[in-house]
């Protein structure tokens, strides 16, 4: 069932969305070779519990996954793109790593994600991240009261076909609230002018992701883990927006 949020209701979730911009910056400045996962998992849990935040993620425990989610943010390195079960990895020079985290204050949820590379960068891998950024605000421009939802999955879509990235349709974006997941679920890809029409209050976590070679699979055997099924590089980045009377609402922007 669709919520659409009052203003003061998306301005609460604008609170959850500035304190998860402010922790990606955290730990991305803190990303570099030799440091371990669970240094940034750490430093997560330090932020929340000083900020008063609850983790969606601690005791999630959807259809998938083998058993409650026992951490607060999702770390994935390389080939490993969706639902990063972080444990003992060191970073090492080239890693392309994604940080995804979602986070709720005073019963209001944002989510975001970022792609980040450790020490140098290979070019195609700048260019997989650019590819995800890109497509994020290509879908969050067409995301307007008035439009429908596959205007924002065409709009990706697109930015996708354009870099020559093929698109996996079975982990994409969704509405949130009061919990991390809300009807509707946002493809990545889709048909413009298809799909439900975007309505003032109506809030959403958009989150192209891809890998450079194939838009198959696979998972760890920690059950969490989803990672491309050729090895190919992924990369992730996401923004929790909310539909306005005017230009969309980005909550996870500072």
């Amino acid at each position: 069932m669709l919520e659409l949020k009052t203003p003061r209701e998306v301005d609460a979730m604008r609170v959850t969305g500035v304190f998860i911009a402010e922790l990606l910056d955290d730990l991305a400045a803190r990303v570099a070779p030799g440091v371990n996962l669970l240094d940034l998992e750490h430093r997560a849990r330090h932020l929340l519990a000083e900020r008063g935040a609850e983790s969606c993620y601690w005791d999630y425990a959807p259809s998938f996954g083998r058993g409650p989610f026992r951490n607060v943010i999702c770390l994935a390195v390389n080939d490993a793109v969706l639902h990063g079960l972080p444990h003992d990895y060191t970073l090492r020079d080239g890693d392309l790593l994604t940080m995804d985290i979602a986070v709720s204050i005073d019963g209001w949820v944002a989510d975001s994600a970022r792609s980040v590379i450790v020490g140098l960068a290979d070019p195609a891998d700048l260019r997989l991240i650019e590819a995800t950024e890109n497509a994020l605000a290509a879908g969050i421009s067409v995301a307007l009261p008035g439009n429908r939802l596959g205007d924002i999955s065409a709009a990706i879509g697109a930015v996708a076909a354009d870099y020559g990235y093929p698109v996996n349709t079975e982990f994409g974006g969704h509405g949130l609230g009061r919990t991390m997941h809300e009807d509707p679920h946002v493809s990545n890809s889709g048909r413009a002018g298809r799909g439900l029409r975007l309505k003032p209050g109506l809030t959403l976590a958009l989150e192209p992701w891809f890998a450079q070679g194939t838009d198959k699979i696979i998972y760890d055997d920690d059950g969490w883990t989803i990672r491309s099924a050729d090895g190919s590089r992924t990369a992730h980045s996401e923004h929790t927006i909310a539909i306005t009377d005017g230009e969309p609402f980005v909550l996870t922007r500072l």
